[in-house]
């Protein structure tokens, strides 16, 4: 409660030089909806029109992280009867992710705990992202029938070497270390010293800029360390760098080490149409020139993936029925043909105005 009110999903307030916006829905994770989407794009109006707002925090509220994504269920059941949640959800996320890459303020997200997803689309364009001991970090799209959206092709095609072909084909998570190998964040620091942190940034004068902001952060910075898929860069950039999954595949059997063994075995349960096209994607990623190109690409795509059948049936095994077991179309990698790869990318008479 808040001045006598009940809180809803977005807290957005002023604390101080803050302008604090809190994903308030922690019983889901704090997952993304639409409605709070907009909340949000309220918010960035005020505080960016409010000369006494010198940064904006992004946080999530309770103990288990920033947010797990998208409102999945919610777009599972518009996708069942066909209706527009995706066309509209899509556009307007995909429109905010765009604002906060180019958000003129200082924009730090604290990604704590879990942060997937849509989660990844609020933060991992932020001008100042923070991960801490806690952080797990995912695109697990591909166990949807999905592919790492929100501008996550951007992100992911501009990690070193082949890391984000390895955390986009896998979904896989990226603690701490990992994700600032990746280049996913930009700070490392311990939870314990986030409350420091936090107090500090409400205090900054008015216009302080960015390059003081990440000053301040990095005083907080923890000891350098290697994440455990950082410290097997040498197979990943070897199995990963081919362009096609098959090749990928008979890369890592190839090679026959626990890792490969393990990565192996989390692409074996992905939508074999969602791991073709996730890589497609990540390749005309990395040849791309900026965010918003990546999240026109993307746009039309998703929206491919909304009339799919592997969406509802991704979402039904591992969300609403949570067998584990779904039943991909097609089922194997060899049954999906550049034709069916070449839907996502086709033009459609829809288009993202940034």
């Amino acid at each position: 409660m808040s001045n006598g009110m009940v809180e809803g999903d977005l807290i957005a307030r002023k604390e101080g030089a803050a302008g604090i916006l809190r994903l308030n829905r922690p019983k889901a994770l704090n997952a993304l909806t639409l409605e709070m989407t907009r909340e949000i794009v309220a918010a960035l109006d005020k505080f960016e029109a409010d000369p006494s707002v010198a940064v904006i925090i992004l946080e999530g509220a309770g103990e288990r992280g920033l947010c797990a994504g998208g409102d999945i269920r919610g777009l599972y059941d518009s996708a069942k009867v066909k209706g527009d949640l995706g066309k509209v959800f899509w556009r307007e996320e995909y429109i905010l992710n765009a604002r906060i890459a180019k958000f003129p303020k200082p924009y730090v997200a604290y990604m704590d705990g879990f942060v997937m997803g849509g989660g990844v689309g609020l933060a991992g364009h932020a001008s100042h992202r923070i991960v801490t001991e806690k952080t797990r970090m995912a695109m697990p799209e591909v166990s949807l029938g999905f592919f790492p959206d929100v501008g996550g092709t951007w992100l992911l095609s501009r990690a070193p070497g082949e890391l984000g072909t390895y955390f986009g084909l896998t979904g896989q998570n990226a603690n701490g270390a990992d994700a600032l190998a990746a280049r996913m964040a930009d700070v490392l620091i311990d939870t314990n010293n986030w409350p420091a942190l936090r107090e500090a940034l409400t205090r900054l004068a008015p216009n302080t800029d960015a390059a003081t902001v990440m000053a301040k952060l990095k005083s907080f910075s923890a000891p350098e360390q290697t994440g455990p898929v950082t410290a097997q860069r040498a197979l990943i950039d070897r199995a990963f760098a081919h362009d096609s999954v098959e090749e990928i595949v008979t890369a890592l059997e190839q090679d026959g080490s626990e890792f490969a063994q393990a990565t192996l075995k989390a692409m074996a349960d992905k939508s074999p149409r969602g791991l073709k096209v996730t890589l497609k994607l990540l390749r005309l990623a990395r040849a791309s020139s900026s965010l918003e190109e990546c999240l026109s690409r993307e746009y039309l795509a998703a929206l491919e993936v909304f009339d799919s059948a592997d969406f509802v049936e991704g979402v039904r095994a591992a969300i609403i029925d949570k067998d584990r077991n779904p039943k991909w179309q097609p089922p194997d990698l060899k049954g999906v043909t550049p034709e069916i790869v070449a839907r996502y990318l086709a033009p459609r008479d829809v288009s993202l105005t940034f």
